[in-house]
C-alpha cells in the first residue's frame, strides 16, 4: 500500500474534523484563545477579513437607508424584564455586573465593593436598550421608518467555546428598525435576509439555504425569524445570520409609539437582524483543505503574495526591485471596486517554509519571481484552489492584465465546489427508520460523520421536533424558501405536511 502524502494540517479532516478546524485557524494565524475562558484574540490576518466583511456589508445597509450608531454595553436588568420571552431566552447566557469598584482586603486581595442599586447585564443583544432610545426619538409617523445599525461586541456566556463559532464574547452587527405598518416591517426583514444571502453567495462563496425558523428555534420574543444556513465539510449545519420580524412585542415593552396620519396613537412594528464573526468560522470550515486555509478572493486579507527567489546575494537588489515594481503595478488594478492587495514577502526564510506559510494562510495567488523569470519577463503563478505543486508560467504583462479575472475564476471555482458538496449531501427522506439511520454514525470511532441535510416532511408539531432533537441531536434548521414545496406525509406522525424542511445536526 502506498504511503499517503503528508499534509500540512494534522490531523486531517477525515481523522478529526473538530481538531482539524482548530489547527487550520492556528496555522493561518487568524486568531488564538484569550486568557479569559471562552474569549478569543483576533490576529491581524483574521481581523482584515472582519474589516472586509464590515466594509462590504456596511455599504449594503446604507443603501437601504440604515445609519450607524452606538448604544451602551451595559443594560439595566429591568430593561430585559420588560419582554418576558426575551429575557427567558437569554437568561442562562447573561453575564451580570453587580459592583462598581474594587477594594483591597486584609489579605491584600482585590475584592468587589460598592454594590449597584440594580444589576447591569453585559449586552447579549440590544433590543431593549435601543428600544428605550427609539421610544424617545419617535413621536409621529413622519419619524418612520427609523433604521439603525451598530457594529459592536456582545457577551453570551458559552459553555463549549470554539474560536469564531462559539465564544463568550464575539463581534457582530445588529440592525434595528421601526415601521408604521406590519407589511413594511416584514418586507424589510426579508430584504435584510436577502442582503445576507447574496453577500454569502457573492463574497464569501458560501451557498446558503434561506428559510424561516420554526417556533421552537425562533429568536426569543420574535414573531418570525428567518435564517441563512450553510453546510460544513463534516455535513453539519451552521447558521450564518438571522433576520427577525418582531411585530409589536418589543414596541409594547419599550413603549415605542407614534401618532399616525389619521391622528391615532399606535405601537411601531420592529425588526432586528445580524451577522457575527461566526461567518469567518463558516468560511474556514466550508472551503479549507488538509493543507490549510482557503480564502475566497473577494474577502481575502490579501489577494497576491510575491515570493522573491533569492538563491544568490548578488541578485537580491535586482530581484527585490523588480518584485516591488510588479507589486505597484498590481496594486493599481481594480478588483470589485477596490485596489488589489499585494504583499512582497522579504522574510529571511527558506523557500519551502515561506511558500507553505502562505498556503496555510490561504492567500489566493502566490507568485515566484527569480532572475530567470525577470530575464524572460515571466512570473511563476500558483493558485490556492489547486494543488500546492501546480505551477503556471505566464508573461508578466499578461498576468497584470488578467489578475482580476484569475481571482474571479478562483472565486467561482470555490463557490461551485461548495455547492456541489452541499447538494450531494442533501437527501430526501420519507421513512422514519431511514431518517434515524441517516443521523446515526455508522462508524462509532468517527462520530464526526453526521449524514448531511435531510429534506423531510414535518407536520408542524413542536413535540415531534423536540423529541428528534432529544433522541438524535438533530434540529430543523429552516423551512426553506427556495426549495420545492410539494405537500406530503410526515414520516414521524403519518399526518399531512405542507412541505419538506431541512433537518441537520448543527454548530
Amino acid at each position: 500500500m502506498s504511503k499517503k502524502a503528508q499534509k500540512a494540517i494534522s490531523p486531517t479532516r477525515e481523522e478529526n474534523y473538530p481538531e482539524w478546524y482548530q489547527q487550520v485557524v492556528r496555522a493561518a494565524d487568524l486568531a488564538e484563545n484569550a486568557p479569559v475562558r471562552g474569549c478569543m484574540v483576533i490576529k491581524p490576518w483574521g481581523w482584515k477579513i472582519w474589516e472586509n466583511i464590515q466594509r462590504l456589508l456596511d455599504v449594503k445597509f446604507k443603501e437601504v437607508g440604515s445609519e450607524n450608531a452606538y448604544f451602551p454595553l451595559l443594560i439595566p436588568l429591568s430593561f430585559l424584564e420588560k419582554e418576558a420571552k426575551h429575557v427567558e431566552g437569554f437568561a442562562k447566557e447573561c453575564a451580570v455586573v453587580t459592583h462598581h469598584r474594587l477594594e483591597v482586603n486584609k489579605e491584600g486581595k482585590l475584592v468587589p465593593a460598592g454594590p449597584l442599586e440594580e444589576p447591569l447585564i453585559i449586552r447579549p443583544t440590544s433590543e431593549t436598550i435601543i428600544g428605550e432610545s427609539f421610544a424617545k426619538w419617535i413621536t409621529s409617523y413622519r419619524d418612520l421608518p427609523l433604521k439603525i445599525n451598530q457594529w459592536v461586541n456582545i457577551v453570551r456566556w458559552e459553555m463549549r467555546p470554539r474560536i469564531f463559532l462559539r465564544t463568550s464574547e464575539f463581534l457582530w452587527q445588529e440592525g434595528h428598525t421601526v415601521h408604521a405598518t406590519s407589511e413594511e416591517a416584514h418586507e424589510l426583514t426579508l430584504q435584510m435576509l436577502d442582503i445576507y444571502n447574496r453577500f454569502g453567495h457573492d463574497v464569501l462563496a458560501l451557498p446558503f439555504i434561506t428559510g424561516e425558523k420554526t417556533e421552537t428555534e425562533r429568536f426569543p420574543g420574535a414573531v418570525k425569524t428567518y435564517t441563512i444556513e450553510a453546510m460544513m465539510q463534516d455535513r453539519k449545519a451552521l447558521q450564518g445570520g438571522t433576520s427577525h420580524f418582531l411585530g409589536q412585542n418589543f414596541s409594547k415593552g419599550s413603549n415605542i409609539r407614534f401618532r399616525s396620519a389619521s391622528g391615532e396613537e399606535e405601537y411601531g412594528w420592529t425588526t432586528s437582524w445580524g451577522v457575527t464573526t461566526r461567518l469567518i468560522g463558516a468560511m474556514v470550515m466550508t472551503h479549507s483543505d488538509d493543507d490549510g486555509l482557503i480564502l475566497p478572493p473577494r474577502i481575502a486579507s490579501a489577494h497576491i503574495v510575491i515570493l522573491p527567489v533569492l538563491h544568490k546575494e548578488e541578485v537580491r537588489v535586482e530581484v527585490l526591485n523588480y518584485c516591488h515594481k510588479l507589486a505597484e503595478e498590481l496594486k493599481n488594478q481594480s478588483y470589485h471596486g477596490q485596489n488589489l492587495e499585494v504583499i512582497v514577502d522579504e522574510r529571511d526564510l527558506r523557500g519551502g517554509e515561506k511558500t507553505w506559510s502562505w498556503i496555510k494562510k490561504g492567500i489566493p495567488i502566490r507568485l515566484e519571481v527569480g532572475p530567470r523569470d525577470i530575464a524572460e519577463e515571466k512570473v511563476c503563478l500558483m493558485r490556492r484552489d489547486e494543488g500546492p505543486k501546480e505551477k503556471h508560467f505566464i508573461k508578466r504583462a499578461d498576468f497584470v492584465k488578467n489578475a482580476s479575472a484569475i481571482l474571479d475564476e478562483i472565486q467561482k471555482g470555490i463557490y461551485d465546489r461548495a455547492v456541489q458538496y452541499r447538494d450531494a449531501n442533501i437527501v430526501k427522506i420519507d421513512d422514519k427508520d431511514e431518517f434515524t439511520a441517516f443521523f446515526t454514525p455508522k462508524n462509532r470511532e468517527k462520530p464526526e460523520i453526521h449524514g448531511g441535510f435531510a429534506f423531510t416532511h414535518w407536520c408542524g408539531d413542536p413535540m415531534i421536533e423536540e423529541q428528534i432533537q432529544k433522541d438524535l441531536s438533530v434540529t430543523i434548521r429552516c423551512i426553506p424558501n427556495e426549495m420545492e414545496k410539494e405537500p406530503g406525509t410526515c414520516p414521524f406522525t403519518g399526518k399531512s405536511s405542507p412541505q419538506r424542511v431541512i433537518f441537520a445536526k448543527s454548530y
